[in-house]
């Protein structure tokens, strides 16, 4: 399982039209163009982010971190249950 989520995150930062529709909302770790800067992760990385949004439904968010170390949200899901 770990095999197959690594293989999907590396297709999801390969591809930069990939990621290029997924905008922050409320929470996000870049919402309101917050500039984020993470000085010891290398460039390429991915990191999870998660949180509640509004009703109660769990949002997780994968950001990329680019070689200028600030980061990109490249993918977002949110629960079902509320």
């Amino acid at each position: 399982m770990k095999t197959i989520l690594s293989a999907a995150l590396i297709a999801l930062a390969a591809g930069s039209a990939a990621y290029a529709n997924v905008q922050p909302i409320p929470g996000s770790i870049t919402y309101d163009n917050a500039n984020v800067q993470l000085e010891l992760a290398p460039a390429g990385s991915t990191f999870f982010h998660t949180f509640s949004n509004g009703d109660g439904r769990d949002v997780r968010e994968v950001y990329k971190v680019n070689a200028d170390k600030s980061v990109t949200l490249v993918n977002r899901t949110i629960s079902n249950a509320s």
